[in-house]
């Protein structure tokens, strides 16, 4: 290997625009649980941040970047913790990264798991990218986010770079070493910078080019101890399925994606249809007709394109009946499924589950 910089090769996810960017709710659970270790409940939270006292109590729904860090700075304040951010990394563990988390604890190695990271944070969160550089003996951990220029929060980069050692040492079983950390962002007091070198085990900078933790490369290499190397196609087939549909949403208009996300909790109650969806967003049926139309579409068609995604992802889970997926999709009788299912795709879903298992 040379001395010149290796970077990585797979791709990564792309960032949204800071509209649609957003941070899922484990990944949010795990700033809000740190506040409330500390005394700060998540009521009080909520209501600081403009929300609901009862919604980050747990936070199951999506938080916006704006609003996520605009969390950490308001909860380091209320907790009066400085060192907020490496308290939340601290805390960080395997539910914190969602799915994409379980493809990481199906990786041979380490060298693959930081490229699944690098591919699957994105189902974990639009706050930023990482990638690995190798530079001969010594490899670079670096993280970006196109964010902290116009939304400034140390707590964002020190989080980051904290809980990604927090599960790195919890997938390694063991402590991994840093050679050095640096942060991008201007060094507090310096009366803290000894709990950071505690924290990481090594000598952080501040006011650095990048953020980034310089460590052994041939950290890349060790094996991730248990790992269930089998369930790895399935898992990471799964994640590519949810980040091409996070993707698209990206790409959607707003009203589409509200639209499919209230058939999305109704369609189970059968009571998915066009008033019940309006009367959940709070418009006439007329009004929702319109804006869909303006978005280009219909009613119709984003539900018929939800239940087609939904019973996808159904089929695919084996334990999963089939009077179970038309349940699921809104449906009152199996036939009325297989019927709808046909004009889908031409086939029965019992015919596509098994070409699904044989192709999967």
């Amino acid at each position: 290997m040379t001395e010149h910089a290796r970077p990585t090769t797979t791709a990564a996810a792309p960032i949204p625009n800071l509209a649609f960017a957003r941070v899922v709710g484990p990944y949010a659970q795990t700033a809000i649980d740190t506040a409330a270790e500390q005394g700060v409940s998540p009521a009080r939270l909520a209501v600081e941040l403009g929300l609901p006292a009862e919604s980050l109590a747990p936070a199951t729904e999506n938080l916006s970047v704006e609003r996520y860090i605009r969390l950490l700075d308001t909860a380091s304040a209320l907790c009066g913790d400085p060192l907020f951010g490496l308290h939340v990394g601290e805390r960080t563990r395997l539910s914190t990264f969602a799915v994409y988390g379980l493809v990481l604890c199906s990786c041979r190695n380490f060298r693959a798991a930081t490229e699944q990271t690098r591919r699957f944070e994105g189902l974990a969160h639009d706050l930023g990218r990482s990638r690995i550089e190798e530079h001969g003996a010594v490899a670079h951990y670096v993280w970006e986010s196109p964010w902290l220029a116009a939304l400034p929060c140390r707590h964002l980069p020190e989080s980051v770079m904290a809980g990604i050692l927090s599960f790195a040492n919890w997938l390694a079983h063991t402590r991994v070493p840093v050679i050095d950390v640096a942060f991008a962002h201007p060094a507090p007091d310096a009366s803290l910078i000894p709990a950071y070198e505690q924290f990481f085990g090594a000598q952080v900078r501040f006011d650095a080019p990048q953020t980034c933790a310089r460590f052994p490369a041939e950290i890349l290499d060790w094996p991730v101890p248990n790992a269930d190397v089998s369930l790895f196609p399935v898992l990471a087939r799964h994640a590519e399925q949810l980040l091409a549909a996070r993707e698209r949403e990206a790409r959607q208009p707003e009203i589409i994606n509200a639209v499919r996300e209230q058939i999305v909790a109704l369609l189970a109650h059968d009571c998915a249809r066009l008033a019940d969806v309006a009367d959940a967003l709070a418009c006439t049926p007329r009004t929702l007709q319109r804006k869909l139309a303006d978005a280009g579409t219909s009613y119709q068609a984003v539900l018929d394109a939800t239940r087609r995604e939904l019973a996808e992802q159904y089929l695919r889970e084996p334990g999963m009946t089939m009077t179970e997926v038309a349940f699921l999709l809104g449906y009152r009788e199996q036939s009325s499924f297989n019927h709808a299912f046909r004009d889908w795709y031409g086939t029965t879903p019992a015919a596509w589950r098994e070409r699904a298992r044989s192709t999967g």
